[in-house]
């Protein structure tokens, strides 16, 4: 795990590194919209429609009492709304409000923007294999989808 000859740094310190210039990237866009890095991921994963608290809990890693203060908070600021479970009348749906709605479309496109620009020094070719490389690590390892796609052609429906 030391340092290559080519001054190239390993895969572990690399994937490592890489996710704390990503974290700061988003948790500065996320500042210039007034929410938190939370917040800006939950608005994110909500953007394809409303989840249930036990869908989001496990989408964000987050235990009950927290999800709970980070739904409520995002409630507060107009964000977010609970709504009835339609196939379980004991279960409440998380979904974004029209403010929330046109909040994350702003700043999901803005920090995509901002994330694309992190690797504007490689080539079509070098982008490709990279986002080929990092991919396959997101779907062998299961990750929960929350950040879409930009370029995924599937609309985007809220209800």
């Amino acid at each position: 795990m030391g340092k290559q000859e080519d001054g190239q740094i390993g895969v572990v310190p690399a994937l490592v590194r890489s996710t704390f210039l990503v974290d700061a990237v988003y948790a500065k866009s996320a500042r210039e919209y007034g929410i938190t890095a939370q917040q800006g991921t939950l608005l994110c994963v909500l953007m394809s429609g409303p989840r249930g608290m036990g869908e989001l809990g496990a989408m964000l890693g987050l235990a009950k009492s927290s999800l709970t203060g980070l739904v409520d908070r995002t409630e507060r600021n107009g964000l977010v709304q609970r709504e009835a479970d339609p196939q379980d009348t004991r279960a409440v749906r998380v979904a974004l409000t029209a403010r929330g709605g046109g909040l994350v479309d702003e700043f999901y496109a803005e920090t995509c923007r901002r994330v694309e620009k992190l690797s504007e020094g490689l080539s079509a070719a070098e982008r490709e294999t990279l986002a080929g490389l990092l991919g396959r690590i997101v779907r062998d390892n299961e990750v929960p989808v929350v950040f879409m796609d930009p370029y995924e052609e599937t609309a985007i429906t809220r209800h």
